[in-house]
């Protein structure tokens, strides 16, 4: 116990850089994915084909590589943030994809019929899948859409290798500090786990209020 109690000021450090990557990457993710899955739903071909590519790039490159690719490649290009921005972006990116094809695969489970007779009624489009498509697809997108929000939360751990205060991170100054290996990875797996469980908490009220009856 004295591991959390004479380090819980370094503990509570790494725990709300890991909440914060996980927000703020999460909203990405939601934001990008959304839209990614609207191209991939698209009437128009370019826009279909954008969909495909990114979510086929994403779903198929190891995220550590990812993490190379724009922490190391994009100040090469004159772009320079600081590296927990850098680490949102390769986060965030990432997770859009898988966001994207739960998004898609509830947009598939409502019944083609809808949209066509929204469309012989005159709705474009957009105002078609605003107001018919998502708000049913909504409800069966919830339980997968929350497991890959808990797979980011554990997949922000990559960020403390590129200098990224998060939990993870935690160990190697307690190492130095000459703390147990064994009861510092203990505490920070306490921390993953609740922050994985307030993750799925929020996920059963909602799915338990919205989600489609089985």
């Amino acid at each position: 116990m004295n591991v959390l109690t004479d380090n819980f000021a370094l503990y509570a450090k790494g725990f709300l850089g890991t909440v914060e990557l996980t927000v703020y990457a999460g909203l990405l993710a939601m934001v990008l994915g959304f839209v990614m899955a609207s191209f991939r739903v698209a009437p128009v071909a370019p826009l279909r084909a954008l969909g495909t590519v990114w979510v086929t790039v994403l779903r198929n490159t190891p995220l550590t590589l990812l993490f190379f690719a724009v922490l190391l490649g994009l100040p090469r290009f004159g772009l320079v943030l600081p590296f927990q921005l850098f680490a949102v972006l390769a986060l965030g990116c990432y997770t859009s994809a898988f966001i994207c094809e739960a998004i898609r695969s509830g947009i598939n489970t409502v019944p083609t019929g809808q949209g066509e007779a929204a469309r012989s009624l005159g709705m474009t489009f957009a105002q078609t899948l605003r107001a018919i498509v998502l708000p049913q697809a909504f409800r069966s997108v919830i339980p997968p859409v929350g497991s890959t929000l808990i797979a980011l939360a554990k997949n922000s751990a990559i960020a403390g290798s590129f200098s990224v205060t998060e939990l993870l991170s935690t160990y190697k100054s307690l190492g130095e500090l000459g703390y147990s290996v064994i009861w510092s990875f203990v505490w920070i797996a306490v921390g993953y786990l609740v922050i994985t469980l307030s993750i799925s908490a929020v996920f059963n009220v909602l799915e338990s209020r919205y989600g489609v009856a089985r």
